[in-house]
Formats: C-alpha cells, structure tokens, sequence
C-alpha cells in the first residue's frame, strides 16, 4: 500500500504518543489481526458485523460502506461532538447526506455510542471499523481510505476552527492516506504490513485528536484583569 508522492505522510506528530501508548497497554497482542474493534466490548460483538451493516446499507440503496459510517462518528466525537447517540445521528446524517431507518438507524446509535466509549477508553482499546483480515487486501484498503475521507468530514462537519498543531499535522496525514493504493510492485506480506501500520497510525492519531478537542472544552479560562 502506498499514498501518492507528492502527498506522503511526513508528520511525526503521533509517534511519541503511539509508542508511549503501546509500551503501557496491558493485554496488547503481538500480532495486532489477534484482536477485533469490539473485544473489550464483547456484548456488542454482533452488534458491529461488517457483513450485516452492508447488507442494511445496499437494502436501503444508501451508497457508504460501514467503515464510512464509522470513520464520519469517530470524526464528529473527535471533533467535540456531543456524545448523545440522537445527535451524532443526526449530524452522521448531514455529514454523509444519508436517510437511515429502520434496524439500521438503530445500530448506527449503538455504534456512535460504543465508539464513544472506546475513544473514552483508558487501555486504547479503539479500533476502526474495517472489513474481516479474510477480505482481499484491495477491498480493505479501499474501506480504509473510506474510513479517513469520512472522518475528515465528521470532523469539519463539527470543527471549521483552527485546531492545536499535532491535530492539524495529523488531519494533513489523513488527507494523504486518503489517497492510499495498493502498490501492484509490493508482495503480499509487504501489502499487509503496509496495511497493518496504517491502520494502527488510524487508531492512535484518532485518539490523538480526539484528547486534543476534550483538552480544549475543559481548558480553563484566563483569569480576566483588573
């Protein structure tokens, strides 16, 4: 997998962040395919099947993939958006100019909610919602850049103003890796673990950002002058 050249990820804005969070996260699999998005969260499992979403999606002609739905959430919580599942329907429902109902709308709450929590989550234990590892790895990459393009636009739906510079460095990487292919030259285990690392980036530079916007809402106000 590769990004474009002219638009490669050059920030190192995560770096120091995402090792110190991998050398303290008790319980990390060596191998990062060992673990799925809602494990910790394991009354929701069937929740947040890949497979299923599609499926409610193509029923209901709407034209985003579940990693679409998840990336604008996650953007719009990263954003400051209000936690209440009702909202983030709601501005999910601007954000991507989607009609939900049914079955569908339901689930969609359920999983603002639990990403919520995940982002929340003192151990990390956020992950993005991407197809099975079973899946050819063009199907995954072109989730995962679904994924980032729709957490950008959660993001700007909620925050136009300007944000702290680790954020802005890692919204620039985002819009690179929007633009991530599978380079035809690389092996299959190369491809893989391009992927791999791509999507831990994913998980530690949200979660970034995410701190960075509750940072900013509980920072105190300078004391006025008298």
């Amino acid at each position: 997998m590769r990004s474009t050249k002219q638009n490669q990820c050059k920030s190192e804005a995560c770096r120091p962040f995402l090792e110190a969070c991998l050398n303290c996260r008790r319980g990390w699999a060596k191998n990062p395919r060992e673990r799925g998005m809602h494990e910790f969260f394991d009354t929701e499992t069937t929740v947040f099947d890949f497979d299923e979403m599609a499926g409610h999606l193509l029923e209901q002609g709407v034209d985003a993939s579940p990693s679409d739905l998840h990336g604008c959430l996650c953007g719009l919580l990263a954003a400051g958006a209000p936690a209440q599942p009702e909202a983030g329907f709601a501005l999910l429902a601007q954000a991507l100019d989607v009609d939900l109902h049914g079955e569908l709308a339901g689930l969609v709450m359920q999983l603002y909610e639990v990403s919520a929590a995940a982002l929340e989550d003192d151990e990390f234990d956020f992950h993005p919602l991407l197809p099975d590892d079973d899946s050819e790895i063009e199907v995954r990459t072109l989730a995962l850049v679904g994924w980032v393009r729709s957490f950008i636009t959660g993001f700007t739906r909620v925050n136009r103003e300007t944000v702290r510079q680790d954020s802005a460095e890692i919204l620039r990487d985002f819009a690179a890796i929007a633009q991530a292919n599978v380079d035809e030259g690389a092996s299959e285990e190369e491809s893989e673990d391009s992927y791999l690392e791509l999507v831990e980036y994913l998980r530690f530079a949200a979660l970034n950002v995410f701190m960075d916007s509750r940072a900013d809402s509980v920072a105190p106000e300078a004391p006025s002058l008298h």
